[in-house]
């Protein structure tokens, strides 16, 4: 079993006393150790073998990250070690999360003994959980086929999932095939005929959401912006641009571009003082740290489960505070969102009195099979020890990314972000994504950045390597 020595490994020698460190054969050097030890004045001796070669070669001599001949650290399934990456020597301090092992999950996503995982901000890894879950609608399809009664139940335990992660009941969840469907649900049920007549967003919103405001334009209302600064927002911006004619103010809990994370509890009150409903897109976010839509007094929350919530596409789900439903009625709705969707009356609308109002026509039953089982996996996994263990890969991120001379374009605050770190490159960003990929790397560009997002599965040394390897194609 291969050990990999990390900075924790360094500073524990230091404390000790120790001021050499001598590596066996199983032992690998990650970039990190190395340039602690070069700075605290530990000296790194090999025995046994000649020289740093298996797995560590360039990190003794100074050669290029990359490749096993080249140096640095390597996975088990590039190197043809037995792990896809061993545990490091030392796991004490840090290196491991508290609240749930790390490790028996990690051999329950499949990708992850064959790859590096780290683009949770577009796509989240298969789990065996999620897997089941399709395969138990396919043999229900097949076994059943008429099995209407099943899929809408199976609907409704994925909403009790989805209420559960955010302190919500499953009556004040809807259900939709995307964030974009349940905004335009959301716009569509406003009463753009009263008095206020602007709606407030973000430059941080993710495009669609943009789109679907202003989609809405023709039936006279103005959509006005809350800029961007340096890639985050100022809070009091909120207080300047939301006023007493705002009917609904837009926001996003996290900059999908970067991973900056606003303070919803410092901002909701600054938009509820003015009387402004408040929609918040959790999408990008959701998942990685607690949200509590009592707490927070949150009047809409959507989300889909493509990404932190273990999920695929096809499928995203809305939170409406229930003091507001029955004075809502959305013109986008469907059989689905009537009181009773068999009573087949084609000449009256009678929408259902909880959140179902918001749901639309058929409701995707094969994805909902799947969003439950990634949703169960979150839930028991726990947002807060995601978080706990999130920000500790964001750190470790950020300070290898800074001295490795790569160019963050997230807050440097672990306190301001989500998982994502988005690090600046040269030339077309989805060429670097594709050089990573060769190297058994999963990353996500977007526009000049690739987004490194690690989730709860994530180790410490896999970020050493992603940056290593990041920093070998940019440099070249």
């Amino acid at each position: 079993m291969r050990n990999f020595i990390t900075t924790n490994d360094v500073d524990m020698a230091v404390s000790a006393g120790k001021r050499e460190l001598s590596l066996g054969p199983e032992d690998v050097l990650t970039a990190m150790a190395k340039e602690q030890a070069q700075k605290l004045g530990v000296r790194i001796t090999f025995r046994d073998h000649a020289g740093p070669a298996a797995g560590a070669a360039g990190l003794a001599s100074g050669g290029s990250a990359g490749s096993a001949s080249a140096g640095t650290f390597v996975p088990g399934f590039i190197s043809g070690g037995s792990s896809t990456v061993g545990r490091s020597a030392g796991s004490a301090g840090g290196n491991s999360p508290a609240g749930y092992n790390i490790e028996a999950w990690r051999k329950r996503i499949p990708i992850l003994s064959r790859e590096v995982h780290v683009a949770n901000c577009s796509h989240a890894p298969q789990s065996d959980m999620t897997l089941a879950a399709a395969q138990e609608y396919l043999t229900t399809w097949d076994q059943v086929c008429m099995a209407w009664d099943r899929y809408v139940e199976v609907v409704g335990e994925a909403k009790a999932e989805f209420a559960k992660m955010i302190g919500a009941e499953q009556d004040e969840i809807a259900v939709g095939t995307s964030l974009s469907e349940l905004t335009s649900t959301i716009a569509s049920a406003l009463p753009m005929n009263g008095p206020r007549k602007k709606v407030v967003v973000t430059e941080a919103e993710f495009p669609t959401v943009g789109h679907v405001w202003l989609a809405h334009q023709k039936f006279g209302i103005n959509v006005q912006y809350v800029p961007l600064r340096n890639g985050q927002i100022d809070p009091s911006d909120y207080d300047r641009i939301v006023d007493n004619n705002t009917l609904i103010t837009s926001i996003c809990d996290v900059f999908y571009y970067n991973g900056f994370k606003q303070k919803l509890a410092d901002i909701i009150p600054r938009i509820h003082a003015k009387e402004s409903l408040v929609y918040v897109d959790a999408y990008q976010g959701l998942g990685t740290h607690p949200i509590d839509v009592k707490a927070l007094d949150i009047d809409f929350l959507a989300s889909g489960n493509l990404k932190y919530l273990m999920g695929t596409p096809g499928i995203a789900f809305l939170y409406v505070k229930r003091e507001l439903i029955p004075y809502l009625k959305p013109a986008f709705t469907g059989w689905f969102g009537q009181e009773d969707p068999f009573s087949f009356d084609v000449h009256h609308l009678d929408f259902a009195r909880d959140a179902r109002r918001f749901d639309n026509g058929t409701p995707p039953a094969p994805t909902a099979y799947i969003a439950k089982a990634g949703m169960q996996i979150i839930n028991e996994v726990g947002p807060a020890n995601i978080q706990a263990w999130t920000d500790q890969l964001s750190r470790r991120c950020l300070e290898g990314a800074q001295a490795r001379g790569l160019e963050v374009a997230s807050p440097l605050d672990v306190a301001l972000k989500a998982p994502t770190t988005a690090i600046r490159v040269p030339g077309d960003s989805h060429h670097v994504e594709h050089e990573l990929r060769q190297r058994k790397i999963i990353a996500s560009a977007r526009a000049d950045v690739i987004r490194i997002a690690p989730h709860f599965f994530t180790r410490l040394d896999e970020i050493d390597y992603v940056l290593d390897n990041l920093a070998e194609i940019v440099r070249s």
